[in-house]
């Protein structure tokens, strides 16, 4: 498994990583299968969220932990937080020093780890005070619960607000991006254009992280919609199905393969979110890792999404 040395931290992380959205109806030996196959492959990051499964998500995986705690130093785990839902006093966002300390040391205790290596803020809250963030990821810092912090759906403009009051770089900020949904690609194609593809909805968060080497992580990488879901085999995108296939046959691995090279083969610091529970997907998607598509194979697969060239 390709590995990726995240600037400014000591942190050497796989470009594949788990996403653990959906592991809370597991039970423990379907769990273990998923996470071992996730280690044996060379995944070592293990992405979470305070709010996935109601919480269960956490406590199922530390739940494994507190069972093998010999797995732990093996892995990169990352939790986000800041999201209120309805069943805790929800629906919000919530950035204040307390909340942010208060679901992080949650979050540890969920999940049996000692520590995050990394904490994302989930998602943009119009009321976050930075100062406020900033005094929490000193605590946390200081206290040893945290190593690293990054956001999560975070416009370029937003991170460098907040990076201007946190003492700590912002490592990472987490995206969704697919061949389908590639905003992100769109409104730098279409620099100055009428086109609605140069609508800029991402605020070039592209070039931003490349120039401040902050690690983009693709959420959702096999998804259309939340309409269509999955791309895969979707009658819906035909043309994107036969390519995928096409490089598929040629270089022996699956459609889920392709997709997650494609991700990968964009210039900046990338990492893939696999959210599957299966061990068998799991692996397939895991190939795209070694797999370095070429420029025209790269353009056949966007313009295949019906993403035009001006």
């Amino acid at each position: 498994m390709e590995k990726i040395q995240i600037p400014r931290t000591d942190l050497n992380v796989s470009t594949i990583a788990l996403g653990c959205m959906r592991i809370s109806s597991l039970n423990d030996e379907h769990l273990e299968a998923l996470v071992c196959t996730a280690l044996e492959l060379g995944i070592n990051f293990f992405d979470h969220a305070d709010i996935y499964g109601g919480g269960e998500c956490e406590k199922r995986f530390g739940h494994l932990l507190e069972r093998k705690p010999e797995l732990r130093r093996q892995m990169i785990i990352q939790s986000k937080c800041d999201i209120v839902t309805p069943d805790h006093q929800g629906p919000r966002y919530d950035t204040s020093k307390n909340y942010i300390i208060e679901q992080a040391k949650q979050s540890i205790a969920n999940l049996h780890c000692g520590y995050l290596d990394v904490l994302l803020i989930h998602r943009p809250d119009p009321l976050m005070n930075p100062k406020e963030v900033a005094e929490a990821f000193n605590e946390l810092k200081e206290d040893g619960l945290v190593h690293y912090f990054g956001v999560s759906n975070f416009p370029s403009s937003k991170i460098r607000m907040l990076q201007k009051y946190v003492s700590q770089p912002l490592i990472i900020d987490q995206i969704q991006l697919s061949a389908v949904h590639a905003l992100a690609v769109d409104e730098s194609v279409f620099f100055n254009m009428t086109d609605d593809h140069a609508i800029s909805r991402t605020d070039q968060i592209l070039d931003y992280a490349m120039k401040n080497d902050i690690v983009l992580q693709a959420w959702c990488p096999l998804q259309a919609s939340w309409e269509d879901g999955s791309f895969l085999d979707h009658p819906k995108y035909p043309e994107l199905n036969e390519v995928l296939d096409q490089f598929a046959k040629k270089y022996g691995v699956t459609k889920s393969a392709v997709a997650a090279a494609w991700i990968l083969r964009l210039p900046a610091a990338m990492q893939v979110i696999a959210g599957t529970t299966n061990p068998d997907h799991l692996r397939q998607l895991a190939a795209g890792a070694n797999l370095k598509l070429n420029r025209q194979e790269w353009y056949d697969l966007y313009l295949a999404c019906h993403h035009p060239l001006p």
